[in-house]
């Protein structure tokens, strides 16, 4: 095709018309949505217009300079032009990999042309621009997608099948042997002519154009400095004149080295630096992401209840100071997790890694590994400590550029450009890391950093240790606990509770200091050198994952006396002798003996409720996907839980904790343990709410000095105490599924899994690192293969071919469980659907459940209902006997009615009525597990063998209750119906709709169901609502209204099971008028004055105090003689 007309001056020329029109010809065999590229001088192929105004903008402001392989119009690389694909599976694969180039072209721009982009005409930039493209091989790329795999091939080119092939290797952790065997074998089976690379090295080289890279930068050994910017060519540190290489003497010049050696100098140390901008220019490039980069602005629901940080405290506050970042709401606010990690797993080495995490994203992404971007990548063997402020350099030299610049990027969105900044919210990390960052050290007498220098803290002369008491300053001024003397720790407290310390108090401090580090302080965070660093309101944040996790284990160690976590050793019963108070607790010696006697405590188990308490544990079947298989760490012969992992005490805390301790603590130790747990509960809602976060953070208060009055100081380590401070933080930032590390550990095990060369771990992580980061950005455009964005989860619902019915009835999703068909092979899953023959009475009361809650069904009930009233006029049926009477004639009368009406022609009969009336066939499926509402269910005859629960189900309904049977007004209410699955069926109505419904033993309400003092529901299977013997019973329901439940043996109560509620997890509330359903927790109980703190509530008095061999080393100073009974003269222990 002509194109000398490109160059032509004259727009206005009858030959330069033409070739704009041809030229539109040719782009219009291949639109998007009636729609091309349009290659003006000022849209520069990055906005898709109409041809009308596509003619406008060639003939007004002329044809791009340069432009004369059309390749984003359809033009081959070579020249040709490709078929027009007539089928739909014909360009299934090819036009996204377009739209994939399409991005990387405008990202390119915006890299490479960045700095003068507004300063040079646009046929400058495409000049300059395609001759940096061939220089970085992106043309070859352009080619390749072009090119076919080889002659004919209709599905794949040359870079789709690459792609494709590539994604699957990543996607299913194949190792490069394999997949090059896989290629030599793809080689020899496609056409001779084929043009697919030989070896995975000479695929990789293709695929690495499509990712991003990294840096290399050498540090110190000693991590004091980085050979970085002007520092780059020097050889040794100038803080401790260690060498930067490995084998090179700490003290002698480059110069000096003897230069004979041809073996490359190796690096001692090496920071891995992945460049952010780029990397965030990449997220609006990409024409899939840019539209959820703004959801915080543009999905979000404003009506008080905080579901995402965009809706927190530290959010609005930074954006009332600085109105004009927040003014766009493009400008990405970030969060910064840190954490050390082993990547053997099983050898002592550490490595630092820094996942940046983009929060702007909607709920339901913003977490995911996929949107996590790794920034820096730091060398073992040896964490850096405080030191960690030496590679943080170039990430925070990027997040000063983004702030106070900005960097030119496409909005593939808009199909604009715009100035992108960004600001570092906070950071995320555990306790240790806390301290690495900010400076404050978290160990010692001031070791919480939101309290500062007012932390109150007491040296344990005999543990050894410093307590975190005094928690009474969080309560009411007036409150009687600040008197109380006997209760606590022998002192009255009058004192208020500490404001945490702003950033402004921060630098106050730090200057008064003079750079000296004997107290808390050790340095100043390279953070503070941001500008908005100081007035942030939240910097740093306490995780909640490691806190739970480390109360857990103080709880569960000392319950049951676990030694290593048992923080009621003879030593902290040494400190209460010390400090003077709880007398009734000192050790004890008797008259003639040599033996030491302890008193038991009232928060101490006994054998018996050890037992009681590990057999809970050790039996609980918990639904599939709910949790590991805790039983595994509970360990009978030795009384011992051993090997539990973060969320297995997240668990325990949340659900199992309170369960397990009923019946075997005394009542005031259950209660204030049980308050603990529910704190948990509600702060790790996914919706919060300002006024119950107050009552959380009084509540917290409470708690911890309800646990004083009971606990020895030795339980109150620091992770104790920073349970008073996830209140304050939750209202200032939002909920903690966004700030905790549970996202972050498991990114790590993702890392981790990169590592192949044993050898380079760094290295390993380094290029796997990037092959996920090329994955993921594929990933986005790839169709027809299965991704990591489209890929079913395992509890998918599958598809519903009702869904179009105008019926809600069968418009709902689900799918049955097992396998489709036998299989010629001998599998153990489970066969997915067998055939049943239902007797009369099952079908019937099937069909009828049906009916009564189908719509369209509605209109005939009442009038039958009224039909009943007008025949029996004199007896005056009550509304009890009403339902009953149609409840055993509705199906056949309904029958009847719809055929009369049908016979009539009447037109108020639709077909869906017509159907229904006609009944189901006899001959049902018959299922053992269904997948419906996000929840596995089986039935319980397949669960009778697992080691998970799926058969336990709760229906709530709107029901009538009726005093009498004669009760003429009943009161409606919502009640919850608990049962167990029996059998799940599908009804069959002539092949025109189907209707799968659960068979359950429901427990009867009145009889078989109560609540205990700790607020727990009980429910008993030996009373049940009816065996489904009679018509009027009701053992069906339909699947789609049922949820799930899992229950749990009772050892206190032989035949009462515990019920515990069943949450969907990935399900976000995003504000519908009822789709705020907080979490079913125990009930709310009044700590304050339930609590005994009389001598003997200290101490069990139903049980006798436990013998300690005296060694020499003991201390038996002040050790007291065992009180004697004053009318008795007997000893008491």
């Amino acid at each position: 095709m002509d194109k000398t007309w490109i160059n032509l001056r004259s727009r206005a020329s009858e030959e330069y018309i033409r070739g704009v029109t041809n030229f539109l010809n040719f782009a219009f065999e291949r639109p998007e949505d009636g729609k091309i590229w349009c290659p003006c001088v000022n849209c520069v192929n990055t906005y898709r217009v109409s041809r009308r105004d596509a003619f406008d903008h060639l003939i007004c402001d002329g044809f791009l300079k340069g432009y004369v392989r059309w390749i984003f119009h359809g033009e081959r690389c070579d020249g040709s032009t490709p078929p027009i694909p007539t089928n739909v599976e014909e360009r299934d694969f090819e036009h996204d990999i377009g739209n994939l180039l399409h991005d990387m072209m405008a990202e390119r721009v915006m890299n490479n042309d960045n700095s003068n982009y507004h300063s040079v005409d646009a046929s400058t930039r495409l000049g300059d621009h395609n001759h940096k493209l061939q220089g970085d091989k992106f043309f070859d790329l352009l080619k390749d997608a072009e090119v076919p795999l080889y002659p004919n091939c209709k599905n794949f080119s040359k870079l789709s099948f690459i792609i494709y092939l590539f994604h699957i290797k990543c996607f299913n952790g194949w190792t490069n042997k394999s997949f090059n065997s896989l290629l030599e074998v793809l080689k020899l089976a496609l056409p001779d002519d084929n043009i697919l690379p030989r070896s995975y090295h000479e695929m990789k080289k293709i695929i690495r154009e499509l990712g991003l890279g990294y840096e290399k930068i050498h540090a110190c050994p000693n991590d004091c400095m980085l050979f970085w910017k002007e520092n780059e060519k020097r050889e040794i540190c100038l803080k401790c004149g260690a060498s930067r290489w490995k084998g090179t003497s700490n003290s002698v010049e480059d110069d000096d080295v003897d230069t004979s050696s041809k073996k490359k100098k190796q690096a001692a140390k090496i920071l891995r630096w992945f460049p952010l901008i780029p990397r965030l220019q990449r997220l609006f490039m990409s024409s899939n992401v840019a539209p959820l980069m703004t959801w915080h602005e543009n999905g979000g629901k404003n009506d008080g209840r905080i579901r995402h940080p965009a809706d927190s405290l530290a959010w609005k506050s930074f954006n009332s100071r600085y109105p004009e970042f927040s003014s766009d709401p493009r400008n990405i606010r970030l969060g910064l997790a840190s954490d050390g990690f082993n990547p053997f797993r099983t050898l002592s080495v550490t490595h630092s890694t820094w996942p940046v995490i983009v929060i702007p994203l909607p709920p339901w992404i913003c977490m995911k590994q996929s949107n996590f971007i790794l920034s820096l990548l730091i060398s073992g063997p040896k964490g850096p400590g405080n030191n960690i402020d030496v590679y943080l350099q170039p990430l925070v030299a990027e997040l000063h550029e983004l702030w106070e610049i900005g960097v030119e990027t496409f909005d593939a969105a808009t199909s604009q450009t715009f100035q992108l900044r960004a600001a570092l919210m906070w950071t995320i990390n555990d306790f240790p890391s806390y301290a690495n960052l900010s400076g404050w050290s978290t160990r010692g007498e001031y070791a919480c950093p939101c309290c500062g220098y007012n932390t109150a803290s007491k040296w344990l002369k005999h543990s050894r240790k410093f307590c975190y008491m005094c928690h009474r300053r969080w309560l009411d001024p007036n409150h009687k606990f600040r008197t109380d003397k006997y209760s606590f720790d022998g002192t009255e407290e009058y004192r208020s509770a500490p404001s945490p310390p702003s950033g402004s108090d921060v630098l106050r401090q730090l200057e008064a200091l003079n750079g000296t580090e004997d107290g808390p302080w050790k340095k100043k965070s390279i953070f503070f050198s941001l500008p908005y660093w100081e007035h942030q309101l939240l910097r740093h944040n306490l995780d909640v994952m490691h806190i739970e996790k480390n109360i857990c284990d103080n709880i569960l160690g000392t319950l049951i006396g676990q030694e290593g976590k048992n923080k009621d050793t003879y030593k902290s019963r040494l400190d209460l002798v010390e400090m003077g108070i709880r007398s009734v607790l000192h050790p004890q010696t008797r008259i003639g003996r040599s033996t030491l006697y302890l008193p038991q405590a009232s928060y101490q188990m006994t054998l018996s409720e050890k037992n009681s308490f590990l057999k809970v544990l050790k039996e609980m079947k918990t639904p599939d996907e709910y949790s590991s298989n805790v039983s595994r760490c509970v360990h009978l012969k030795q009384r011992k839980l051993l090997g539990l992992k973060s969320y297995d005490c997240h668990l325990l805390m949340q659900e199992f904790l309170p369960i397990a301790i009923r019946g075997n603590l005394p009542e005031k130790v259950c209660i204030v343990l049980i308050e603990v747990c529910n704190f948990f509960r509600d702060i790790c809602s996914k919706v919060l709410e300002e006024s119950e976060l107050d009552r959380l953070e009084l509540k917290a208060a409470s708690i911890l000095c309800d646990l004083e009055k009971i606990f020895p100081p030795s339980f109150f380590t620091i992770m104790m105490h920073l349970l008073i401070h996830l209140a304050n933080e939750a209202k200032i930032a939002g909920p903690v599924t966004y700030r905790w590390m549970y996202p972050v550990e498991r990114y790590l095990s993702v890392l981790k899994s990169f590592v192949r060369n044993r050898a380079h771990p760094e290295g390993s992580i380094a290029e796997g690192y990037l092959s996920h980061e090329c994955l993921t950005f594929c990933s986005r455009y790839l169709e027809g293969v299965e991704t990591i964005f489209n890929r079913l989860g395992r509890n998918n619902e599958g598809e519903n071919p009702y869904l179009g019915s105008e019926t809600t009835i069968f418009s709902t999703f689900g799918r049955p469980l097992g396998r489709k068909k036998e299989s010629v092979f001998h599998i153990k899953k489970r066969k997915r659907v067998s055939r049943l023959v239902l007797d009369e009475q099952g079908l019937a009361q099937a069909h009828r459940y049906v009916l009564f809650n189908s719509d369209e069904v509605s209109p005939y009930i009442k009038k039958q209902e009224q039909e009943i009233k007008r025949r029996n006029r004199r007896k005056r049926f009550s509304p009890f006997e009403i339902q009953k009477l149609q409840s055993e004639t509705f199906h056949t009368w309904f029958r009847d009615h719809v055929a009369l009406l049908d016979q009539q022609e009447h037109s108020s009969v639709v077909d869906v009525v017509k159907w229904l009336a006609r009944g189901p066939t006899e001959v049902v499926k018959r299922y053992s597990g269904y997948m419906i509402n996000g929840f596995r269910f089986h039935t319980t005859r397949r669960d009778k063998n697992l080691k998970t629960q799926n058969s336990g189900v709760v229906v709530t309904s709107k029901t009538w209750s009726y005093a009498t049977a004669r009760d003429k007004q009943p009161v409606e209410g919502e009640v919850n119906y608990y049962g167990v699955l029996k059998d799940i069926v599908e009804l069959n109505y002539s092949g025109r709709f189907r209707v799968v419904l659960f068979k359950c033993d429901w427990v009867d309400i009145n009889r078989g169901c109560k609540k205990d003092k700790f607020g727990f529901t009980l429910v008993n299977f030996s009373h049940l609502a009816h065996r489904g013997n009679n018509l009027v019973d009701e053992p069906f329901v339909l699947a789609s209204q049922v949820k799930k439940v899992y229950f749990v043996k009772d050892e206190t109560q032989p035949g009462w099971k515990i019920v515990k509620h069943v949450k969907l997890r990935d399900v976000f509330d995003m504000g519908g008028a009822s789709s705020f359903d907080k979490d079913e927790a125990v009930g709310q109980l009044v700590l304050d004055d339930s609590i005994d703190t009389s001598a003997s509530s200290w101490i069990r008095n139903d049980v006798g105090a436990t013998g300690l061999d005296v060694t020499t080393d003991m201390e038996i100073e002040n050790i007291e003689e065992d009180p004697v009974n004053e009318d008795t003269g007997e000893n008491i222990f």
